[in-house]
């Protein structure tokens, strides 16, 4: 899978582990930055530049980590096409993306360690979209609220 990563200088160290375990498990990942975690960067940056490669379909997900996976989950969202979540548990992150066809995970390195966080990449890295009735239903319904107040702007 083509996998997007980022994050600020407080998931700069967290970031670049799963990039890592990204790449030993097969996945084409772009390491989108920060590449430096001891100068102070700002989350916004981040999450436009994984949003935008999600939202012109260059990379099929993306990973976002800041200090809490607040401020990135929040970032990515105003982005069309985007469907950013904050996961703190391996349910979230793959029904996530098996419900709500989720594509961009975030997560808070001030918040879990190394360990679950590669979990909850791997759960969900490793879901797929349900083609079930009510999932798709209930996507178009997010699907028609973003083209509602993103109908005229550009993209």
């Amino acid at each position: 899978m083509k996998i997007a990563i980022a994050g600020d200088h407080a998931g700069f160290e967290l970031k670049e582990v799963l990039a890592k375990a990204l790449t030993a498990a097969g996945h084409d990942v772009q390491n989108l930055g920060t590449h430096d975690g001891s100068q102070p960067s700002d989350y916004p940056d981040f999450a436009l530049s994984v949003g935008e490669a999600v939202s012109r379909g260059d990379v099929t997900r993306g990973i976002l980590v800041c200090g809490s996976g607040v401020g990135v989950s929040v970032a990515a969202n105003k982005i069309p096409g985007v469907r950013a979540a904050l996961c703190h548990d391996t349910y979230s992150a793959h029904q996530g993306v098996e419900h709500d066809d989720m594509n961009v995970l975030c997560l808070g390195a001030r918040i879990i360690g190394e360990s679950l966080a590669k979990e909850l990449v791997a759960a969900f890295v490793g879901a797929s979209f349900s083609t079930e009735e009510r999932h798709a239903r209930r996507l178009g319904k997010v699907r028609s609220i973003e083209e509602r107040y993103t109908a005229g702007r550009d993209r």
